[in-house]
C-alpha cells in the first residue's frame, strides 16, 4: 500500500474540529471557562432576558388591545339587539295595523271627510272567523247623531244672531265748529245766538259758543255743535241758519272733526 493510499484511509485529519472540541471541553473542566466564554455566556444570557422582557410587554400589550376590543365588541352588541328590538316592535304593530285594515277595509277614510260627506249611517256587521258574538259597528254615525249636531249647530248660530242684533251699532258723529257772521256792529248777538240755537232736528246737539271780534267793532258767533253724520249734514245747518236774514250774513264751518 503506497503513502497516499494510507493518509485516504485515515480520517483523523477529517474529524479535526471534533477533536479540537474534546480538548476545549477538557482544558474548561480543569481550569473552567475563559473569560471570552464567559463574556459570551453572558451575552446570551442578556439577550434571552430581552426577548423575554419584549415577549412579555408585547404579549402584555396584545391582551390589553384584545380586551378593548372585545368591550367595544360588546356594547356594538347591545346597540345592534336595542335596534333589532325597535324593529321588531314596530313590525309588530305594522303587522297589527295591516290585519285590522284587512278585516275592515270601509274605516279606512279619515273622519274629517266622512264629516264633510255626511253618509248615511251603516250598520256594518264584522264576523270574527268563529267567535261566538259578533259586534255592530258604526262607521258613520247615526242620522240622529246628525240630526243633533246640526240642531245644536242652528242654536248657536241662533244665540249669535240674537246677541249680535242686540248690541247697539256704532254711530258716526262729526263735532263741527261754525262761524255765523252778522250784518254789521249793531246786530244784537245775543238775540243771533238765540235764533241760532233755535234750529233742532234729530241727531243735533249744540255745544258751547262765543263771541270772536272780527274787525271794525263787528263780532262774530262761534258756536259748537255735535250731529250725527247719517241725521245731520253742514248743508242743512247752514241753510236753517241763513233763513234769519235780519241777523246772519253768512255761516262758515271753521272746523269739522270725526268723533
Amino acid at each position: 500500500m503506497s503513502g497516499l493510499q494510507c493518509l485516504a484511509s485515515e480520517n483523523i485529519w477529517f474529524d479535526k474540529h471534533r477533536y479540537d472540541e474534546a480538548e476545549r471541553r477538557f482544558y474548561e473542566g480543569v481550569n473552567g471557562p475563559s473569560q471570552q466564554v464567559k463574556s459570551t455566556l453572558q451575552h446570551a444570557k442578556g439577550r434571552q432576558q430581552k426577548r423575554q422582557h419584549r415577549n412579555s410587554s408585547s404579549h402584555a400589550g396584545g391582551d390589553q388591545e384584545l380586551v378593548s376590543r372585545m368591550k367595544s365588541m360588546e356594547l356594538e352588541n347591545q346597540t345592534l339587539h336595542k335596534v333589532v328590538a325597535e324593529m321588531r316592535a314596530a313590525l309588530l304593530k305594522l303587522e297589527s295595523r295591516v290585519a285590522v285594515l284587512e278585516k275592515n277595509p270601509a274605516a279606512v277614510p279619515c273622519a274629517k271627510a266622512v264629516t264633510v260627506q255626511a253618509a248615511p249611517a251603516k250598520q256594518v256587521k264584522v264576523e270574527n272567523g268563529g267567535d261566538d258574538e259578533d259586534d255592530d259597528i258604526d262607521l258613520f254615525g247615526s242620522d240622529e247623531e246628525d240630526e243633533e249636531a246640526a240642531r245644536i249647530k242652528q242654536e248657536r248660530l241662533d244665540a249669535y244672531a240674537a246677541k249680535k242684533s242686540k248690541k247697539p251699532a256704532l254711530i258716526a258723529k262729526s263735532s263741527i265748529l261754525l262761524d255765523v257772521k252778522p250784518w254789521d256792529d249793531e246786530t244784537d248777538m245775543a238775540k243771533l245766538e238765540e235764533c241760532v240755537r233755535s234750529v233742532q232736528m234729530d241727531g243735533l246737539l249744540w255745544g258751547a259758543s262765543k263771541l270772536v271780534p272780527v274787525g271794525y267793532g263787528i263780532k262774530k258767533l262761534q258756536i259748537n255743535c255735535v250731529v250725527e253724520d247719517d241725521k245731520v249734514g253742514t248743508d242743512i245747518l247752514e241753510e236753517e241758519i241763513t233763513k234769519f236774514e235780519d241777523y246772519v250774513q253768512s255761516v262758515d264751518v271753521a272746523a269739522f272733526n270725526k268723533i
